[in-house]
């Protein structure tokens, strides 16, 4: 079965990987992104690469958003989606934004030009965006979905259909509370250890296959033990995806005490001027000189 061809607009930190994954696989890919730098790597990559975001998508089957925030993939949205997609063209978004914004976009994309919307928000990180081990929720009608089900299985490791659109962005709600708790309990948990005078760089080793166990404690905590935060994922990013989360729980009145707090420890840490740092970087709230 022949490829379906991509329009990939936004090929940051997530989406470059991503295209350089698929590549190889034989997929046509024509991208655009804000950044010059980025867009000459896509090149460099193989991807072919246009001046606006509007001369990638003719010829597309799937128009692919990877956008850092909602105001991304508005001005993305009115300025280009709503003028130039045309049926039967799918929008496909990997882009964690909050769900009713997203409904709305699939609304006005619906109504503007009769293209359907599918929301597609991933877990894993650049390193898994670029080595097809992604994890993907998503969101949309069925017979969108089993269109763009070839693509997520060559882009993703697995993807889950959560129901109709906005289903895939709530899930990532979901996501995004589990990991940004892990990351600061991570932090807290090498504190003491080194606090307590044991080799804390040996605690994944030893806790391994013990309920404590996780990709989180096996590849986020050696990252804290040894200092490392080269971005693999901005702690703003991050700061941005709870600040949806909190906003989203407030709605459906789900309490989150514990989110609340690794919220406002990712507050304080953007605060201290670390926002282009690794999620990871949580650590130095809790250090002491």
């Amino acid at each position: 079965m022949p490829k379906l061809k991509l329009a990939y607009i936004g090929v940051g930190l997530m989406g470059l990987p991503m295209v350089k994954h698929l590549l190889p696989q034989g997929y046509d890919i024509t991208v655009y992104d804000i950044v010059e730098k980025q867009r000459d790597a896509a090149k460099a990559a193989g991807a072919r690469v246009v001046a606006t975001a509007a001369d990638a998508i003719p010829g597309a089957d799937l128009v692919i958003l990877n956008l850092p925030t909602v105001e991304a993939v508005e001005a993305v949205v009115t300025g280009t989606v709503l003028k130039v997609v045309k049926p039967p063209q799918i929008v496909v978004d990997f882009s964690t934004i909050h769900p009713n914004h997203s409904r709305a976009f699939a609304k006005r994309v619906l109504e503007a030009t009769g293209c359907h919307w599918v929301d597609t928000p991933v877990s894993g990180g650049p390193p898994a965006s670029g080595t097809g081990k992604l994890t993907c929720m998503v969101g949309g009608r069925e017979e969108d979905v089993a269109k763009i089900a070839p693509f997520l299985a060559d882009a993703t490791q697995r993807f889950t259909h959560m129901g109709p659109q906005g289903a895939g962005l709530s899930t990532k709600m979901v996501n995004q509370m589990i990991v940004a708790c892990g990351h600061t309990v991570m932090a807290e948990a090498m504190v003491m250890a080194e606090a307590a005078g044991i080799d804390a760089k040996r605690i994944p080793e030893c806790l391994t296959g013990g309920l404590a166990d996780s990709p989180i404690l096996q590849r986020i905590y050696p990252r804290m033990v040894a200092r490392d935060f080269a971005p693999q994922g901005y702690a703003r990013q991050l700061l941005k995806d709870l600040e949806i989360v909190s906003a989203f729980a407030a709605e459906v009145k789900a309490p989150m005490p514990m989110t609340g707090e690794a919220l406002n420890l990712y507050r304080l840490l953007v605060h201290l001027g670390h926002s282009e740092l690794d999620t990871a970087a949580v650590v130095k709230v809790f250090e002491r000189d």
